[in-house]
């Protein structure tokens, strides 16, 4: 199989019809026993003992990223969640910010949309120079590229270690990293990137937090775009190609 149609076979696989839920479980796997659920937009795999998602996926395009609905702070616990989400109290004088994964702004394309970004499965403890500062400037640069490109492919998580420092009564771990992938499959130079960068403010430029999706896989533990074929698949994930995204 072609490249150019194995990523088209991904996204067929992966896209709902206009105003359904994303699906979900061709965005990633893991090994971990995470609940995949799905929401209006995206899907997110939910880690009860951590009260984090692993990852939340999901497709964006020019005209979403052109959405024009105002931003509702409206956190609330997930009721898909089946043994029950985190809560806004969680956070309360933590210190941390309620850090969302799949970003309100990339979700201005309806009300639903951008109501179903508050659930708290979609937040992580963030601290506030890293979430109004580095990682603010990285989903920025996020939209930029799908309005560039037309349509891409973006997962998005914490790296989770076995001592974390946990916060609110449901003991939401705090990560000391997060990471982003994504996926250009616009053609013709189909291309993947990865980024892992410290739960800190930074001042750093994104590019030099660049990485091949390879090794975002080894640092959290998940195998993305698992429906690839595997010899695209392994020749697209080991790149690291950072001009091709910033530009020379």
């Amino acid at each position: 199989m072609k490249p150019a149609t194995a990523v088209v076979v991904l996204l067929a696989f992966l896209a709902p019809a206009a105003g359904q839920e994303q699906e979900g479980p061709g965005l990633a796997q893991c090994s971990c026993e995470c609940e995949i659920v799905v929401h209006t937009g995206y899907a997110l795999c939910y880690d009860e003992e951590y009260e984090v998602a692993r990852w939340v996926g999901y497709e964006f395009t020019s005209d979403e990223a052109e959405g024009t609905v105002p931003r509702k702070n409206i956190f609330r616990a997930d009721p898909k969640v089946s043994t029950g989400s985190a809560g806004p109290n969680d956070y309360r004088g933590s210190g941390y910010d309620r850090g969302h994964l799949a970003p309100a702004a990339d979700f201005k394309r309806s009300d639903s949309a951008m109501a179903g970004t508050f659930y708290m499965s979609n937040m992580t403890p963030q601290k506030p120079g890293f979430n109004r500062g580095i990682w603010k400037r990285l989903e920025s640069q996020v939209r930029n590229w799908a309005l560039q490109e037309g349509v891409i492919t973006v997962i998005t998580g914490p790296i989770l270690e076995d001592t974390m420092q946990a916060i609110g009564p449901s003991k939401v771990a705090v990560p000391p990293m997060f990471y982003k992938v994504i996926l250009d499959r616009s053609g013709p130079d189909i291309k993947a990137i990865g980024f892992v960068l410290p739960n800190e403010s930074s001042k750093k430029q994104l590019s030099e937090f660049a990485v091949s999706v390879d090794d975002v896989e080894a640092a959290a533990g998940i195998d993305f775009f698992p429906f690839l074929p595997d010899n695209f698949e392994n020749e697209l994930e080991k790149q690291c190609e950072p001009e091709k995204w910033f530009g020379r």
